[in-house]
């Protein structure tokens, strides 16, 4: 499954348009005023699916995960030198960046790909490629994708 992800040009906050290979918007993503990043998320009916909030006051930057109400994992940032690292308490999912930061793949507990990201150069905003190999984890790994640009914003 692939996903286009896309940052809104005109927006006072974050605010993200997700579609499919058909062109179809598939999610919304909108920010909403508060301490830290917090992006909620919803389909294309209007439903919200799930929220990524990010902890303050931390060490290191670190963002929790929500499916409906339920927190279903978090996101926090390894320290490391040449490439981003990323842990998540998720399904045992690991995160490593290149040293760009363009490109990420997200894997299990066992090495298998989970998704290759992807950021495409020449746009005027944030545009992600996500390539999914299984469709259920569509939403989690949009979440985890959501939170990762969060953070790099929150250095720039």
């Amino acid at each position: 499954m692939r996903l286009l992800f896309k940052q809104r040009f005109f927006s006072w906050l974050d605010s993200y348009d997700i579609y499919n290979e058909n062109g179809d918007t598939v999610y919304e993503v909108k920010g909403e005023l508060s301490w830290g990043h917090c992006l909620r998320i919803f389909d294309a009916a209007g439903r919200e699916l799930g929220m990524v909030k990010e902890r303050v006051l931390t060490f290191l930057p670190k963002f929790e995960v929500y499916e409906g109400d339920r927190l279903i994992g978090s996101v926090c940032k390894e320290l490391s030198f040449f490439t981003p690292r990323y842990d998540i308490d998720f399904n045992g999912w690991h995160i490593e960046g290149s040293w760009l930061e363009w490109d990420y793949t997200i894997t299990d507990a066992a090495g298998n790909d989970v998704a290759v990201i992807s950021k495409e150069l020449f746009h005027m905003t944030d545009t992600y490629v996500l390539d999914i190999v299984n469709a259920k984890d569509a939403l989690h790994v949009l979440m985890f994708t959501l939170a990762i640009d969060a953070e790099k914003c929150s250095r720039q």
